[in-house]
C-alpha cells in the first residue's frame, strides 16, 4: 500500500510511472519495502527530480541454500514517459548488517514515512530497528554530510547546501531524541533554521539552480554549527554506543528464512 505522503509528493505521471515500475519489480522479487527517498523524503523535490526508490527485498531461502547466492542488490536507473527512475534494491541480511553498523540508508527506508510498497515483515521489523539504533549512526551521518559539503565546494547549488543541511539535522535529531526525521522542512524549525525555506524555494525551480557566492559564504558558519551540534549530539545521546539487540535481529532473520524456505 502507497502511504499518502508519498501519493501527495508525487504528479500523475509520476504516480502511474511509479505504480507500474512498483508491479514490475514485485514480480521480480519480494520486497519487504520499497521507499520513496531523496528529494521528495527531504521536502525539496523539483519538477525535474527523480523518483529515487530505495528497497529491501528478501531472497528465497532455497537460493540462498544453492551453489550460487543471488545478487545481494539489484539497480534499474532509466527514464520511463519523461520521468526517472532511480530504483536500488538490498537483500535482507545485507540490509540488517547495515543497520547494525548505523547505515542511516537502510534506517531511513525502515522507519521514513514515505511508502510506496510494504509487506507484512515491515510492521515486524520496524520494532525490531529501532531497538537497534546506537550512536552509530553519527559516523553515518557526518561522513554523508561531509561528503556533500566536498560536492558543494565543487559545484554551489541550492541542491547541495540543502542536503548538507538535511543530512546533519537527520542526525542531530536521531542521536538526541532516538527518532527518524528525514524531511528537511519538519527539522528546520525546531533548529532555527527557519529561512531555509528560501533555499527550498530555489531549488524547487530545479535541480541544478545555483547559488551566489556570497550567500555561500552567509552559510558556511552556520554549517560549521551543525557539524558541532551533530558531535555533541552523539556525546550526549541517550543511544547506546551499539547495538542492544543484536541477538533479536539475528533470530528474526532466522525466522524470516525458515518461513520463506520451500524447497521444490
Amino acid at each position: 500500500m502507497v502511504s499518502q505522503e508519498v501519493l501527495q509528493a508525487l504528479d500523475e505521471a509520476q504516480r502511474r510511472v511509479m505504480t507500474n515500475v512498483l508491479a514490475e519489480e514485485e514480480s521480480r522479487r519480494a520486497h519487504v519495502v520499497i521507499h520513496l527517498s531523496g528529494a521528495h523524503a527531504y521536502g525539496f523535490p523539483s519538477p525535474d527530480s527523480d523518483l529515487d526508490l530505495k528497497a529491501i527485498h528478501v531472497a528465497r531461502t532455497e537460493d540462498l541454500l544453492g551453489l550460487e547466492s543471488p545478487p545481494p542488490t539489484f539497480d534499474r536507473a532509466e527514464f520511463i514517459d519523461g520521468v526517472e527512475i532511480d530504483y536500488t534494491s538490498n537483500e535482507l541480511a545485507h540490509a540488517l548488517f547495515g543497520i547494525l553498523a548505523g547505515n542511516g540508508n537502510f534506517i531511513e527506508r525502515v522507519l521514513g514515512r514515505m511508502i510506496a510498497h510494504e509487506s507484512p515483515l515491515l510492521a515486524e521489523l520496524r520494532p525490531i530497528v529501532r531497538g537497534a539504533l546506537s550512536r552509530r549512526v553519527h559516523r553515518h551521518y557526518r561522513g554523508f554530510a561531509l561528503n556533500q559539503r566536498r560536492f558543494l565546494e565543487k559545484e554551489p547549488t541550492a541542491k547541495k547546501l540543502l542536503y548538507v543541511l538535511r543530512t546533519t539535522l537527520t542526525g542531530i535529531h536521531l542521536l538526541s531524541t532516538g527518532e527518524l526525521e528525514a524531511d528537511l522542512t519538519r527539522l528546520m524549525g525546531p533548529y532555527a533554521l527557519a529561512d531555509a525555506e528560501a533555499l527550498i524555494e530555489r531549488k524547487r525551480s530545479g535541480e541544478r539552480v545555483g547559488v551566489d557566492e556570497t550567500l555561500l559564504d552567509a552559510w558556511q558558519p552556520r554549517v560549521d554549527a551543525l557539524f558541532q551540534m551533530l558531535d555533541a549530539a552523539r556525546e550526549n545521546s541517550p543511544l547506546p554506543e551499539e547495538p542492544a539487540n543484536t541477538e533479536e535481529v539475528r533470530r528474526w532473520l532466522l525466522k524470516v528464512r525458515k518461513e520463506g524456505f520451500s524447497p521444490s
